[in-house]
């Protein structure tokens, strides 16, 4: 029997907001007062620095920033900076991952599985649109190949050869073991605002999948597929809390 996982999708959501609904929602798992719990939603243009983020690679100065009506924080994930949009789901896995170690106050948990676990979920759900893709030895994140990537009809000729980044990802498991924040899919967004960062600090190309594919998914088949491959990919039963209320 599968274990059961609540979804919870929100819609459009303030980042901080989220993150205070991470924390809260994490405490009671961790109390064993609810089930584990998938966040789909969106964010307002944002973006956000993890623990390796280097402030050269933000692009836009303040002024700018503020043209475009783009928020920036620094959080405690891993990884460098990413962008997040509207038309980009993002997913926050809260889930236990392991019990803390009572010596040096860390969750006893296999970080890379769980990382590997996650970029395989997303090209499961890539692979129900038809898009290929795949994972980079000593990258993190799902990519698509070069064959694939030069569909994008804005993508610059230098980059054909190259793979590009569909999904981003970007973790932290807390002292009891909880899994924070998660993964960011590139569904439709407005793919510009990409260029005011040197997304995850590499120089390599990001691409959506309305770039990839006609007709574009509309975001309520994406967050199904995805809920389809979660289940799957970690052996839960997705039940989605339609009533509740953050």
């Amino acid at each position: 029997m599968k274990t059961p996982c609540d979804v919870i999708s929100p819609g459009l959501m303030q980042y901080d907001e989220a993150w205070i609904l991470q924390n809260r929602l994490a405490a009671e798992i961790a109390r064993g007062e609810r089930s584990p719990t998938l966040l789909l939603l969106e964010h307002p243009h944002i973006y956000t620095f993890g623990r390796r983020g280097r402030e050269d690679n933000l692009l836009l100065d303040e002024t700018k920033l503020k043209e475009r009506g783009i928020t920036v924080r620094w959080v405690d994930r891993g990884g460098d900076v990413t962008y997040h949009g509207p038309g980009q789901l993002v997913g926050y896995p809260l889930i236990p991952l392991g019990r803390a170690n009572q010596n040096a106050h860390l969750p006893e948990v296999d970080y890379t599985g769980y990382l590997r676990r996650l970029e395989k979920m997303l090209i499961v759900t890539l692979a129900g649109f038809g898009i290929a893709g795949g994972q980079i030895n000593g990258l993190t994140g799902v990519w698509v190949q070069p064959d694939v990537y030069s569909r994008c009809p804005r993508c610059r000729p230098e980059d054909k050869q190259k793979p590009a980044k569909v999904a981003a990802i970007g973790v932290k498991v807390d002292a009891n073991g909880i899994s924070r924040h998660g993964f960011a899919l590139n569904v439709n967004p407005d793919m510009d605002y990409f260029d005011g960062i040197i997304p995850c600090g590499l120089n390599e190309p990001v691409v959506s999948l309305a770039e990839l594919r006609d007709p574009v998914p509309s975001m309520a088949d994406v967050k199904q597929a995805v809920m389809e491959a979660f289940s799957t990919v970690f052996d839960f039963e997705m039940t989605l809390q339609d009533d509740f209320t953050v």
